[in-house]
């Protein structure tokens, strides 16, 4: 078994006992999920999966494909860990990356096992974090930012953004498409020309997937694409989607080459 492949089954047996660690301590809060306060999407629809009432996990499908992410997160760490990485992307950011995509997936299996509002919190926060790192992260290349500065940025950033999602969870989705959007006009325009020998075709992959998952996210929502029962759900197939996306970006960060004596920008 090769090395990179030996860490693929090692990040999913940390994904498998993830799951079970994580299901194991739903268990003792729940299944009694009516007890706390519901999710804001309760209000209309929490998407097309009909939720199981007494269960640990109310939508599966939506749940269990939350560890896509978990996985992903798992394979970053690893390859991050590993003696020849050789990157200009710094090990410990790849960690952090990791650390987020795990949080996206353990926050996203608590909005869908409960359907509380306290689970939407977690599932947000996730996507906070991986916004405000893809932010961060093309401001630094862009304005060269030392790593150590754009960690604090970083941290202020998720702060502020972790007390507005407190204060106006109303707010949540569209702050979120706000900060991506604004990473992404950033990377494209400012920081890709500044990451020497980049493979750009990573990141329009990574963008192609989400461009999919979220059409078919919004043929969920709006009950366009809906089988309430089925285990085969569009916000699930949304999951594993976006997964891959993220590892996508992973991989465009990681493909930046450092810059040697002799080299520019």
């Amino acid at each position: 078994m090769t090395q990179y492949a030996r860490k693929i089954v090692t990040a999913a047996a940390l994904t498998a006992l993830m799951a079970t660690i994580t299901v194991a301590l739903l268990s003792l809060a729940g299944p009694s999920w009516t007890r706390f306060l519901p999710a804001s999407c309760m209000e209309t629809r929490c998407f097309c999966e009909i939720p199981r009432p007494g269960t640990i996990l109310l939508q599966p499908a939506n749940s269990l494909s939350s560890f896509g992410f978990v996985f992903a997160g798992f394979l970053m760490i690893l390859l991050a860990r590993s003696r020849d990485w050789w990157s200009a992307f710094p090990p410990l950011s790849a960690k952090i990356l990791g650390v987020s995509a795990i949080i996206v997936g353990i926050g996203s299996l608590m909005l869908h096992a409960t359907l509380t509002l306290w689970g939407q919190f977690f599932d947000v926060l996730g996507m906070y974090l991986i916004s405000g790192f893809f932010l961060i992260s093309a401001l630094s290349k862009w304005r060269n930012i030392p790593d150590r500065r754009a960690m604090i940025y970083y941290a202020l950033l998720c702060a502020v953004l972790v007390a507005i999602l407190y204060m106006m969870p109303e707010v949540r989705r569209w702050l979120f498409a706000v900060v991506l959007m604004a990473a992404i006009l950033l990377e494209l325009v400012f920081a890709r020309p500044l990451r020497p020998q980049v493979q750009t075709g990573y990141y329009i992959a990574g963008l192609i997937a989400n461009t999919v998952a979220f059409t078919i996210w919004n043929l969920d929502q709006n009950g366009q694409l809906c089988a309430p029962e089925s285990l085969l759900q569009g916000h699930a197939i949304w999951h594993v989607l976006g997964a891959v996306a993220l590892w996508f970006a992973f991989l465009y960060y990681r493909s930046e080459q450092p810059v040697t004596d002799g080299s520019s920008r």
